[in-house]
């Protein structure tokens, strides 16, 4: 199952968001520009705008604004992917350097800056609060979850149940909005609102779980970095979790120090411990019980081919091996 051929339908419409967010990310400052060009043009799954663009369809929006939020979608998690790679130090992202190892770390930070005002510039445009209300609120979000997930690094205390609130903050929360948005510039009921910002939470859970994943028993290449960058990290991510709370002493003491030393020496021995344990297929099945809570949300929908695009997403997102 490939994303292209499950978002044919919004296809069209996505060249006409990637004409409009080169439009918009304009600027007479030849740095923005470059570094803002570097990290769009990297490719990506354009998930959040494509997302948002599919719900249009499904509740039969098709007023120019869709495009333009759409737009500010992108631009708001390409700001977050600059600021995290900063804060992780990474390298790699989508198979090429990052932006802060091409452009150095200052010009990252700020050109996500960047991003940011431009988006809400744009959002302006749109003439409507509650528009405002929700991407506002979705980004202050995410910066919560960003600061909770930093706290948590190198902290091998952290439980499901913290780790999965860092999920709906800072990955499952944009989610939400480009899901949620489609309701408010159609004006629909709070019901079909709720229901659809209920399928963007959990679709944008279950994505962020099989990244989880993906970090233990992906190929580098597909997946556009190298394996065991989480570990690395120190991030407690479920997998790991999974192993300290069900696996042997010996497993739980190993992970527990590999979280709180970070690096890859102990790569080898923590997955070796991961797949004794079950602690991928757990996680997997995690993901399926989201996508599936995603279905199930908007289910009173009119039943149509944009509708099935929901759907198929959902089954995608569990699905997919990058």
């Amino acid at each position: 199952m490939a994303l292209p051929s499950l978002l044919v339908g919004v296809a069209d419409e996505m060249r006409a968001v990637d004409a409009l967010i080169r439009q918009r990310l304009d600027s007479d400052v030849v740095l923005i520009r470059q570094v803002a060009e570097y990290i769009i043009s990297a490719g990506g799954k354009r998930l959040r705008p494509a997302l948002h663009l599919a719900a249009c369809a499904a509740v039969g929006y098709r007023s120019p604004a869709r495009f333009e939020l759409a737009a500010v979608l992108e631009f708001i998690h390409t700001a977050t992917l600059l600021h995290d790679d900063v804060v992780d130090e990474s390298a790699l992202r989508r198979g090429r350097q990052t932006a802060n190892a091409a452009f150095g770390s200052a010009a990252s930070v700020l050109v996500g800056d960047f991003l940011y005002s431009r988006a809400f510039q744009m959002m302006v445009r749109i003439d409507n609060m509650r528009v405002m209300e929700v991407l506002a609120e979705a980004t202050n979000t995410i910066a919560e979850g960003e600061v909770l997930q930093l706290m948590n690094v190198h902290d091998p205390a952290v439980d499901e149940a913290r780790y999965l609130e860092v999920i709906h903050r800072k990955t499952a929360k944009l989610f939400e909005a480009a899901a949620r948005l489609a309701a408010v510039l159609a004006g629909l009921p709070q019901a079909v609102e709720s229901g659809l910002a209920n399928y963007g939470m959990h679709l944008g859970t279950a994505f962020q779980l099989i990244d989880d994943v993906l970090d233990y028993s992906g190929d580098a290449q597909t997946i556009g970095k190298s394996l065991g960058d989480d570990l690395a990290e120190g991030k407690p991510t479920l997998p790991l979790i999974r192993v300290m709370r069900t696996g042997t002493a010996s497993q739980a003491k190993l992970v527990r120090e590999a979280i709180e030393t970070g690096g890859r020496e102990a790569f080898a021995e923590v997955l070796a411990a991961i797949r004794a344990n079950g602690a991928l297929d757990y996680v997997r099945q995690v993901a399926q019980a989201e996508a599936h809570a995603a279905k199930a949300a908007i289910e009173t929908l009119t039943p149509s081919a944009d509708k099935d695009c929901l759907l198929a997403l959902a089954d995608f997102s569990v699905a997919r091996d990058s």
